[in-house]
């Protein structure tokens, strides 16, 4: 195994900007900086995220935790020239495939908008500390940007493919691949150290299916013994990582030089179908639910395609910082169903 880089010269405590800071995958990278000890200035308008994502999170430290309620392209114009970062992850985008089906143009905007924000923001706004001048970015991407490419495993170097612009599905896989132009722009014109992060089907506590996530929404109908709901033949696979697992290896990304400037796919690349996954969440939670399987047209309307199998490559990653995850999906879902049972959600 590669062992992970050493961090940044720079000093501690780090001053970390997160975008979307209140949602799923934010609020647990927000609990894994605050817990090495950085402090951390979140932005959120609560669109998606929940401002209880963040309470939890903060109790690794809480008063090294700052909240913005606020559009990310209003709050990075407030913020003075003096406001300055170590870091920056911007996680801030439109989440889950009902909500780009139903708000086209709310997905498009803010992934496209608020990407090109932050990357003007990174190019003036980096710690004086930092030897190279630039603040170093993630910039949060998707598996959907490979489309419907029937390559397996995916690889970053893959070419993509999408449906026709008649269908809105695909419009989120569009816009997260200009997110990754624009960001590998700022990295070759104006030497913005920048790291694009593909994540495949990242689940775990304080994710909800609101949005269509799917392991929350089987949960909590395993939960409540009702039927769980799977799409289409339920044959179609995935690869799901726990989101404990993901954050640990964004700051180790950002903290290797080498890294900077290329694109990574991050999760898990053991595969399983959705129907063997509603099956696994009955038998770890001894539910009585059974399964019921529902036609795409009746969950998403006519029109909407979905792939058969999405499983990375992460050799990239491995070779990069030694990425392997740890936590079985069993366990996953055990503390998806906490998760449920405390919120109430």
């Amino acid at each position: 195994m590669v062992a992970p880089p050493e961090s940044s010269p720079i000093p501690s405590p780090r001053h970390c900007l997160v975008s979307g800071g209140a949602g799923f995958i934010g609020s647990h990278l927000v609990e894994h900086l605050l817990a090495r000890g950085d402090r951390v200035t979140v932005v959120d308008n609560l669109s998606t995220g929940r401002r209880a994502n963040l309470d939890e999170a903060s109790k690794a430290g809480g008063t090294h935790l700052r909240f913005i309620e606020a559009d990310l392209s209003h709050a990075l114009q407030a913020l003075g020239k003096g406001e300055v970062f170590d870091e920056i992850y911007h996680l801030a985008a439109a989440v889950g495939v009902r909500l780009v089906v139903e708000e086209p143009i709310r997905s498009i905007e803010t992934n496209v908008d608020q990407t090109a924000a932050i990357l003007r923001f990174a190019t003036t706004h980096s710690a004086t500390s930092r030897r190279d001048g630039r603040v170093p970015i993630l910039i949060a991407s998707s598996s959907e940007v490979y489309g419907k490419s029937t390559h397996s495993p995916f690889r970053e170097d893959d070419d993509v493919t999408y449906g026709p612009t008649t269908v809105s599905r695909w419009s989120y896989a569009c816009s997260k691949a200009i997110d990754e132009f624009l960001a590998l722009g700022y990295s070759a014109q104006r030497q913005v150290p920048v790291v694009i992060a593909r994540f495949f089907n990242t689940v775990g506590p304080r994710q909800i299916g609101d949005y269509g996530m799917v392991l929350p929404r089987f949960v909590k109908s395993a939960l409540q013994n009702l039927p769980i709901d799977v799409h289409g033949d339920g044959q179609q696979s995935r690869c799901f990582c726990d989101v404990r697992d993901v954050v640990t290896v964004l700051p180790r990304l950002l903290a290797d030089h080498a890294s900077h400037g290329r694109v990574f796919n991050v999760g898990s690349d053991q595969p399983i179908s959705i129907r063997d996954l509603a099956d696994r969440v009955i038998a770890t939670l001894n539910s009585r639910s059974q399964v019921r399987l529902i036609p795409y047209t009746e969950a998403y309307g006519a029109g909407f395609e979905d792939l058969r199998q999405r499983r990375p490559d992460l050799t990239r990653v491995r070779e990069a910082v030694g990425f392997r995850p740890q936590i079985p999906l069993e366990e996953t879902i055990r503390a998806v169903a906490r998760s449920i049972t405390e919120t109430g959600e």
